[in-house]
């Protein structure tokens, strides 16, 4: 669970002169901050926590960011990159005395390579500035984060952060050829291929990619990019029960055709919504399913209706199907209502994106209620069911301390029921502050052990994102 502040800025010394005239000469005129009302701005994220930084360095180059990471390596100085401060869990909050690196200015999109199905871009590029780019040439990067439009690439490959999607194309892992990157020790590395297969030694690109800044800092990646899809259908699905919505998901990635997109919300979800905007469902409603298909225009209609036979059971209260742009908005208007109700019902959400097995959601739909009747505490659940990428929220007010003792109680016995049923506590917006602290739970010693070798490797002063995304040893 977050804390509101890591560090009292008044307890903190000043930035060393010889930091400070260091950084000046790498970066230039008008690229450091060092007055705390400047800095200010970059010492947190969607995490709530907060840290003040000692200063923030702009880069504008892999050059810089070497030269950057080579001062702080040489003083042991703690670095932290940052891209616009979406993510959730803290990984882009700085440690006590450290500087923030940000990569806002590297914003360039290098080259949109139609002919190879790939795009080059720097870290400081908009997700969304991303796709319409590609767009103009046919293609889509399959990534999708919530926060799209304000997100950046060198984010969504730090956190590994995927989106709907991803059930049919994968994550940031599977559409990533390669990266141009800075060790904790000031090197600069180029790792994968521009090529759709390449096996010459090991696979740097997937391990860095997910690691939150903790092994290099990404200042290019190399992409590879899908072409768009000629149609798209749109079916929204409600069911009396979450065991109905379950047998749904199971049954739907059972067979030959997956969705790109296949959405779930609980009955918890579905009520906040209610509250809020008019839904146009049945009061019986339990679960809701949006699924989405693509491909081509010939073909796509046939896709949908298979969908829509492998998404009828017994629990099944209502399928509609949409085509026309207008009816696919309005049948989203539900899933994009959600976020915005929970912000009116509670003054804080602790939202955890964990992941179980797709023929286990139900089980640990139950076991959330569960949880939710024990503690008193209000959890609703969202989120990708086609990969079993879940949602939890869990509903309270900060000023209430006994409200928090009780919510970090039932979030620790959420992620026991995650690792009791085979999942895993993070799916896409990583570990950061807020899991760390529970990642042993998953990860074996053996493999803790053998992570934090590989961490000493590409950064043996340990000054990169320090304190991020594993438990202390």
């Amino acid at each position: 669970m977050s804390t509101s502040t890591r560090a009292n800025p008044r307890t903190l010394a000043a930035l060393p002169d010889t930091i400070r005239r260091a950084l000046r000469r790498a970066l230039g005129p008008g690229a450091l901050l060092t007055d705390p009302a400047d800095c200010w701005p970059y010492g947190y994220d969607n995490s709530r926590r907060q840290c003040l930084p000692q200063a923030v360095a702009f880069v504008t180059d892999a050059e810089q960011t070497a030269a950057v990471v080579r001062i702080c390596n040489a003083h042991r100085v703690p670095l932290t990159a940052r891209g616009l401060g979406t993510g959730t869990t803290g990984a882009t909050v700085p440690e006590p005395g450290g500087i923030v690196v940000s990569f806002e200015r590297m914003d360039r999109i290098l080259a949109v390579d139609p002919a190879n199905r790939l795009a080059i871009v720097e870290p400081g590029v908009v997700n969304d500035d991303l796709q319409r780019a590609a767009a103009e040439h046919g293609f889509f990067w399959p990534p999708d984060p919530t926060s799209a439009a304000v997100c950046t690439i060198g984010g969504n490959l730090a956190y590994n952060a995927a989106g709907p999607k991803a059930v049919k194309y994968g994550t940031p892992r599977e559409n990533t050829l390669g990266l141009r990157a800075v060790t904790g020790s000031g090197e600069l590395l180029r790792t994968g291929v521009m090529t759709t297969k390449g096996v010459v030694g090991y696979d740097l690109t997937r391990l860095i990619i997910g690691s939150e800044g903790t092994l290099a800092l990404i200042t290019q990646a190399t992409l590879k990019l899908t072409p768009l899809p000629e149609a798209k259908r749109t079916l929204r699905v409600s069911y009396r029960d979450i065991h109905s919505a379950a047998g749904a998901v199971a049954a739907i990635m059972a067979q030959p055709i997956t969705p790109c997109a296949l959405e779930f919300m609980d009955a918890a979800a579905i009520d906040m919504v209610r509250r809020f905007s008019d839904l146009g469902l049945s009061e019986d409603t339990g679960a809701l399913l949006m699924i989405e298909v693509d491909g081509p225009a010939d073909s796509v209609d046939g896709a949908a209706e298979a969908l829509g036979v492998a998404a009828r059971n017994d629990g099944l209260i209502e399928l509609a199907v949409a085509a026309r742009k207008e009816e696919i908005a309005a049948l989203w208007r539900t899933r994009k209502a959600l976020s915005p109700a929970l912000r009116h019902v509670a003054p804080k959400k602790i939202n955890e994106d964990v992941v179980v097995p797709v023929a286990r959601i139900a089980t640990f739909i139950d076991g959330l209620e569960r949880l939710s009747r024990d503690h008193a505490i209000t959890i609703v659940n969202f989120g990708h069911a086609g990969n079993g990428n879940i949602h939890v929220n869990l509903l309270v007010n900060p000023e209430d301390p006994d409200e928090m003792t009780r919510a970090g109680v039932a979030l620790s016995a959420v992620f026991d029921l995650v690792v009791a049923l085979g999942g895993t506590l993070s799916g896409e917006h990583g570990v950061g502050l807020e899991k760390r602290d529970f990642v042993d739970r998953e990860l074996d010693p053996v493999a803790l052990r053998l992570m934090r070798a590989i961490q000493r490797q590409f950064d043996p002063k340990g000054i990169l994102n320090p304190g991020k995304g594993l438990p202390p040893a």
